[in-house]
């Protein structure tokens, strides 16, 4: 049935949008989603809402301009509702209670933070990744696990790219810091128990 202003055509477009969107970005928002939630049968049942809360948006008549963003932020309010499902402490009062100053890194560029990205050693930054705080975690997996633009990020989580690009520099910088630390200690263990 068609949307208010919708043509039974228009609907049917959307579907086929819909069912293309589906076999092309399940498999990376699964991805997204195990990396987030770290169980395996909750990223599969998140993502399956999303789809299912997507599918009953569009068979309402409404239009998606675009698929991939839409999904990301469907999942990744489902991901925030788990968070506080699962936590005493909602996301968003962590992020009121840090806080973003943007004003530290104006000049923050995107290929600053690839390059720096580049330098992390990633089996030991992919094992890490867990122990970061979400607000960082987040913008980091969805960077360069997702492949998605600082652009892209802050249309998903809903604040500018400049918060965006501090969050992904600090989130690397923090991560760095972590595999540093983790690097020499795990190197001086086996000598000192000897």
């Amino acid at each position: 049935m068609a949307g208010p202003n919708k043509t039974t055509r228009q609907v049917e477009d959307q579907e086929v949008r819909f069912t293309a969107a589906f076999d092309e970005y399940s498999d990376a928002l699964f991805r997204h989603a195990s990396l987030r939630i770290g169980s395996r049968e909750q990223a599969i049942d998140l993502v399956h809402d999303a789809f299912a809360k997507v599918w009953t948006y569009v068979r309402s008549g409404h239009e998606v301009d675009n698929f991939r963003p839409f999904l990301y932020k469907v999942l990744n309010n489902l991901i925030i509702d788990e968070y506080r499902k699962s936590r005493e402490v909602s996301l968003d009062a962590l992020l009121e209670k840090d806080g973003v100053d943007e004003g530290d890194f104006e000049g923050l560029s995107e290929s600053t933070t690839e390059a720096l990205a580049a330098t992390i050693d990633g089996r030991r930054a992919f094992a890490l990744l867990k122990e970061l705080p979400d607000e960082y975690r987040e913008v980091i997996i969805l960077r360069f696990v997702d492949q998605l633009g600082p652009r892209e990020i802050s249309e998903l989580i809903e604040e500018s790219e400049n918060a965006v690009s501090v969050r992904i520099h600090r989130g690397l910088k923090l991560l760095r810091t972590k595999i540093e630390t983790v690097g020499p200690a795990a190197r001086k263990k086996p000598s000192s128990t000897q």
